[in-house]
């Protein structure tokens, strides 16, 4: 009942959450508060439901150190997404014709910031840390991905690659930040850091959404193998590559941290409880 109670918390707050920035797409100032706002719930009702139902501090949410593992998440994020649209502009076509939308980049923070906190603490913090603790970490971050990934096929450009380079991509990666950090933060800032950069800097579709322009103005033509076409970056070779290299070395940390949970049996299950790194 634990895993129910959770994922109806979260969900609540991201349907609610979601539709509300949505409804104010046209007014860029407002969406950044209550996507703001949307972000905060999230992470403050994750705490409070992991509370009540497992009784335990939710320690993956814990504000201690919060800010510096956003910080290195971001980084990764900006990173990548650097690298993904260099290689895009050397083998492809990518043009800046000057500045785009102040104002849109900044709604598009409240965006994507809802977005990323929403679906961090849906899918890492609630599938993959509870399917983790039965089927142990490899199992769990395949499910996780494929689910992950399966689930931007409801975008509007969305295409079978794309589903299938998310799960590779982003959703490995994600679930591979978590496990070697045992943190949500990590994951927030990475996911967060990613469609920012694409969409509120690099004015790029996000997972085949058609978002308002952002900070820049600019123009991607090219293959779709190297550009990603109308799914966006996230639909490049180049992403994949990156995102299973970056997962990779996330798995390796993890690994060296002595936290990649192991796949018990169902007798070892019943007869003593997960107790996993935290």
């Amino acid at each position: 009942m634990r895993f129910v109670r959770q994922l109806l918390a979260v969900v609540a707050v991201s349907a609610i959450g979601g539709q509300a920035v949505a409804a104010v797409e046209g007014s860029p100032w407002l969406q950044l508060f209550l996507g703001l706002l949307t972000a905060v719930l999230a992470v403050l009702v994750y705490g409070w439901v992991v509370r009540r139902t497992e009784h335990r501090p939710s320690t993956e949410v814990a504000r201690e150190g919060a800010e510096a593992a956003i910080g290195r998440g971001l980084l990764i994020g900006f990173a990548m997404f650097g690298a993904v649209i260099t290689n895009i502009a050397v083998n492809a076509h990518y043009e800046i014709n000057g500045l785009g939308s102040v104002s849109g980049a900044f709604g598009l923070l409240g965006f994507m910031a809802a977005a990323a906190v929403t679906e961090e603490v849906l899918y890492r913090g609630v599938l993959f840390r509870i399917i983790e603790e039965r089927t142990g970490t490899w199992i769990a971050l395949a499910l996780t991905s494929v689910v992950f990934g399966a689930s931007h096929l409801l975008n509007p450009d969305a295409s079978l690659w794309g589903a299938i380079a998310i799960a590779i991509e982003a959703g490995g990666m994600l679930a591979a930040a978590y496990a070697a950090t045992r943190n949500l933060w990590v994951p927030i800032g990475l996911h967060f850091g990613w469609n920012f950069a694409a969409a509120g800097i690099f004015s790029t579709e996000v997972s085949g959404n058609d978002t308002p322009q952002g900070l820049l103005d600019t123009a991607t033509s090219g293959p779709t193998w190297v550009t990603g076409g109308a799914f966006g970056p996230e639909g490049s070779v180049y992403t994949v590559l990156f995102g299973v290299l970056i997962t990779l070395g996330f798995l390796w940390l993890a690994h060296r941290r002595g936290n990649l949970v192991p796949r018990r049996s169902r007798a070892d299950r019943a007869a003593a409880p997960t107790t996993l790194p935290r």
